[in-house]
């Protein structure tokens, strides 16, 4: 079992009124009414320190900021090199990471970093970069997510390049420069690195299920940030909204998705695909709630399992 950060609730700060394992097992089960306890900006915080358990356990605000820092510089100056023994380039290394927290939780190109990169550096050949992001996987840093890619469109309607992630989003905040403060007047930002500590977290509950994580995009806009799914076929598409003006639209991404699957199916008899158990939108605003169109919307200071 891989060891990830911690999630929301281990570090006490999700309330762990709604189980994941309960809204998979049991179409009765109430959400309605519970309450998340963290204000966006306790999000924010959360985000910038990080679910590392010497974090957690320091008192001083200021201090817990700094413990993703110094494992930002760990990595660059050391683990980069000694992961594999080979000699690597420090600041390479941090302009990568850089890279990476720009285009975090989205599909950027491979060539597009590449050339993020160039701006600060004068060569970096593309299997150069390919050798520092494998290291970087190998230590755990960064573990992009796969496409879902379901048949219900033409392949090549539908989107399939990795979307970029980080272990936990701390990474990405100090590899940017970022802080608390900066990132709560630039919600846009944060919105992105919301998504990767929703992954964090969804990665964390489900390890016991035997689930794994990927995403639906095609090129007519329609998406899922999140398709989990657990061992047994069973899946949930969640998309992942920081303010509640942004839900109707998830809900109506969610919504368009499992009417596709629907009318694949009434043309598609001998091999139907399943249809989604759950449609999610994961929320940092405070009221968990069931729509009449059958979409959940669940704060993720809420969650737990």
């Amino acid at each position: 079992m891989k060891m990830y950060p911690m999630s929301l609730y281990e570090s006490l700060e999700s309330t762990g009124e709604i189980s994941l394992k309960k809204l998979f097992d049991d179409p009765e089960y109430d959400i309605d009414g519970k309450q998340s306890k963290m204000s966006v900006e306790d999000l924010i915080f959360a985000a910038c320190r990080g679910g590392w358990p010497t974090a957690i356990s320091i008192p001083d605000d200021q201090a817990k900021l700094l413990i993703a820092q110094d494992y930002l510089n760990a990595i660059c100056q050391n683990d980069i090199s000694t992961v594999d023994n080979v000699q690597r380039d420090p600041t390479l290394t941090r302009l990568i990471l850089r890279s990476y927290a720009r285009n975090i939780s989205t599909l950027a190109k491979k060539s597009g970093m590449i050339q993020d990169i160039l701006s600060h550096t004068e060569t970096l050949a593309r299997n150069t970069f390919d050798e520092y992001v494998t290291a970087l996987e190998k230590l755990f840093v960064i573990e992009d997510i796969n496409a879902w890619s379901p048949s219900i469109r033409s392949s090549s309607a539908i989107k399939n390049s990795p979307k970029h992630e980080f272990c936990d989003p701390s990474v990405a905040v100090v590899a940017l420069g970022l802080n608390p403060q900066a990132l709560q007047t630039d919600l846009k930002t944060f919105g992105y690195i919301f998504e990767s500590m929703c992954v964090r977290d969804l990665k964390v509950y489900c390890q016991d299920f035997g689930s794994n994580i990927s995403y639906y995009h095609d090129r007519y806009g329609l998406e899922a940030d999140i398709v989990l799914h657990l061992a047994d076929g069973r899946y949930a598409l969640i998309e992942c909204k920081l303010g509640s003006r942004e839900i109707e639209v998830g809900a109506e991404h969610l919504l368009k998705l499992k009417k596709l699957i629907q009318e694949y199916n009434k043309t598609e008899k001998q091999v139907p695909l399943k249809e989604p158990d759950l449609l999610i939108i994961l929320t940092g605003g405070n009221m968990a709630y069931t729509r009449k169109d059958g979409v959940k919307i669940i704060p993720l200071a809420c969650l737990k399992d």
